[in-house]
């Protein structure tokens, strides 16, 4: 059948129920994919008719930013409307988070926004566990009789851009079931045009809506802030990486601190070894000569990873990823898919074709494991590091990436598995997994090295190299003694002890054993103040990888965060706000706040208690 091409949402909504029956599930990409506008039209003509039914099956449905008021929403809500205009919300995630979610209507997730899914019963019932590679198998398992994605357009031309992850794949599946089926895609030029497996001819689609009013804004994630923890940990990291190899990277404000300083070893060679000077790095010497090194990227990276960042663009600007999978062909990045900044879209839309032809963006089961072309796979991707974040690790080596001990779910286990099972399967390749080595809630403080842990994404047998702010440690054919021995080395220090009396007890380490003198140092304190010259000379900064928001908010962001980790000290902070003053200094940040003439009692105090605030995070005297 030819392709039919409308400019109207609810013709595309007429045809889906019309291939359906009316019983409809409906796979969409993860993240940025998703055709917002067509999905919202199909959920609202579904929720209207309960004879109607939709199970929705995807993975990370994000969400604009909400605010609970308060100075919270004095910072946020300008923001948002800044930043996020013209985005489309999706309104059964509205509808779930206020507790509307009809019963003929079922959202299905492989990927949630880490922690946005706790307090969320049906959310975490209906959390399907696959690989990312398995997602799509399992997704046709589950009926998925409709795909729908929002695609690009250039020339007559059309292409999957940011999601060929699983979308071809799925199609495919669902067509060769035999079962009745339909897939829709949402034109939106906004969205970079990509080539290589992204791009699909117009016979791929049954319907395609094409109008204007379905050109949005797209979902820009903003970048976060980084701090003195997320840098140590990135240079440890970027130090192990070997020139002319292949990186994967994962995401989030650790992950861009790894992204600036492989930039910084390639850019800013003198800052880079002074950064490593501080830290102390030279305890390493021998494992970072033999998988990684100090010096610039002569040969460049090959670049293998599930998810495009921006962080990957950034050293793709920079000349860090610039090895050609082939020699002097193939792409230097292939990617499932990609999401970041509005400014991230911009460059890619702007690219010149002979630097977008570098880029492949392509299916998962491709990036994320070796199966079908392993000798391919195994020539482009040698000297690979598959560098990705935890949230915890037990004294031997098993790390906790995506659920709590009570079997709730804080994300997913996306890729991370398959890269640290790639990491062994593949000659010279090493996983990297990073953790800040303690967390802290309502002004208590925990290590996120544990004795042991009732939930595991990653089991013991394929430990390799972890690194927190402290240190490095490689447990890659060590013995279970030695591995903690190891972790214990680069621990939070308040922690050591307990850890080291746990082992001892299940006779894991020798009773004589001592903790080394040297590592009774790993503390916030002794960082710090190891840092402190390059913090004073802005050499750490919060947002290497630029950021939206302005000075004014840079500056307000440590502050609301300094409020928010002491929120539990509620009488205090009241005492001690009473007394708080402005100064001249203070004046932009009042008035973006808009508490420069407050009003009530209420602006009178949260004027008082931001005041305070800033002068509890004013950036030390040079």
């Amino acid at each position: 059948m030819p392709t039919t091409r409308t400019a109207s949402l609810e013709a595309a909504v007429d045809a889906i129920l019309a291939v359906t029956g009316g019983q409809v599930a409906c796979g969409t990409p993860l993240g940025l994919g998703k055709p917002v506008t067509l999905l919202n039209a199909l959920y609202g003509r579904v929720k209207a008719n309960g004879i109607l039914r939709l199970d929705i099956l995807t993975a990370l449905s994000l969400d604009i930013p909400r605010s609970k008021g308060g100075l919270e929403g004095r910072f946020l809500d300008p923001f948002v409307r800044r930043v996020f205009e013209g985005v489309p919300r999706l309104d059964y995630i509205r509808d779930l988070a206020a507790g509307r979610m009809p019963p003929n209507v079922g959202l299905y997730e492989f990927y949630f926004r880490p922690g946005s899914m706790l307090a969320f019963p049906a959310a975490q019932q209906n959390y399907l566990s696959s690989n990312y590679t398995h997602a799509g198998r399992d997704m046709v398992a589950r009926g998925a009789n409709v795909v729908a994605a929002m695609i690009a357009e250039r020339d007559g031309r059309f292409s999957l851009s940011c999601n060929p992850d699983l979308t071809a794949d799925v199609a495919q599946g669902m067509r060769a079931s035999g079962r009745p089926c339909i897939v829709v895609g949402v034109v939106n030029r906004k969205l970079p045009f990509m080539l290589g497996d992204a791009e699909v001819p117009e016979s791929f689609f049954d319907v395609i809506v094409d109008s204007p009013e379905h050109e949005h804004a797209l979902f820009g994630v903003p970048n976060p802030s980084l701090d003195t923890a997320d840098h140590a940990i990135g240079l440890y990291a970027s130090s192990l990486v070997k020139d002319g190899g292949t990186l994967q990277l994962g995401i989030g404000s650790i992950g861009d601190g790894v992204a600036h300083w492989l930039r910084e070893r390639h850019v800013q060679p003198d800052t880079y070894r002074e950064m490593a000077l501080a830290l102390g790095i030279d305890r390493y010497e021998a494992l970072v000569a033999a998988e990684g090194g100090f010096g610039p990227f002569a040969e460049g990276l090959f670049a293998s990873s599930e998810m495009f960042t921006w962080g990957m663009m950034c050293l793709m600007q920079a000349g860090v990823i610039r090895r050609r999978a082939e020699g002097d062909s193939g792409p230097a990045l292939q990617a499932g898919f990609f999401m970041g900044p509005r400014e991230f879209y911009r460059v890619l839309r702007e690219l010149p074709e002979a630097e977008r032809e570098k880029i492949l963006m392509t299916s998962v089961t491709r990036v994320n494991d070796l199966f079908g072309e392993e000798a391919t796979a195994r020539r482009q991707r040698h000297d690979a590091r598959f560098i990705n974040v935890c949230m915890m690790m037990t004294l031997f080596g098993a790390a906790v990436s995506d659920a709590l001990a009570d079997g709730r779910v804080v994300s997913g286990v996306g890729g991370q598995y398959n890269f640290v099972a790639m990491a062994h399967a593949l000659e010279r390749a090493r996983s990297v997994l990073l953790l800040r080595s303690t967390r802290e809630a309502a002004g208590r403080v925990e290590s996120n090295i544990v004795f042991n842990y009732g939930h595991t994404t990653i089991p013991r047998h394929l430990r390799d190299i972890a690194v927190t702010e402290y240190g490095i440690a490689d447990l890659r054919g060590r013995t279970d003694g030695e591995v903690a021995a190891a972790l214990i080395g680069i621990a939070d220090a308040r922690f050591q002890d307990g850890l080291a009396n746990a082992a001892k007890a299940a006779g894991k380490l020798p009773a004589d054993w001592k903790v080394p003198f040297a590592t009774r140092s790993n503390t916030p304190e002794q960082l710090a103040a190891k840092l402190a010259p390059l913090v004073a000379r802005g050499a750490l900064p919060s947002f290497p990888l630029g950021t939206d928001f302005d000075e004014v908010e840079q500056r307000l962001l440590p502050a609301l965060a300094w409020l928010k980790a002491n929120a539990h000290r509620k009488v205090a902070l009241a005492m001690q706000a009473l007394s708080a003053t402005a100064t001249a200094g203070d004046a932009p940040a009042l008035e973006r706040m808009a508490l420069v003439h407050p009003e009530s009692f209420g602006e009178h105090f949260q004027r008082k208690l931001l005041l305070l605030a800033l002068r509890r995070t004013a950036p030390a005297a040079p």
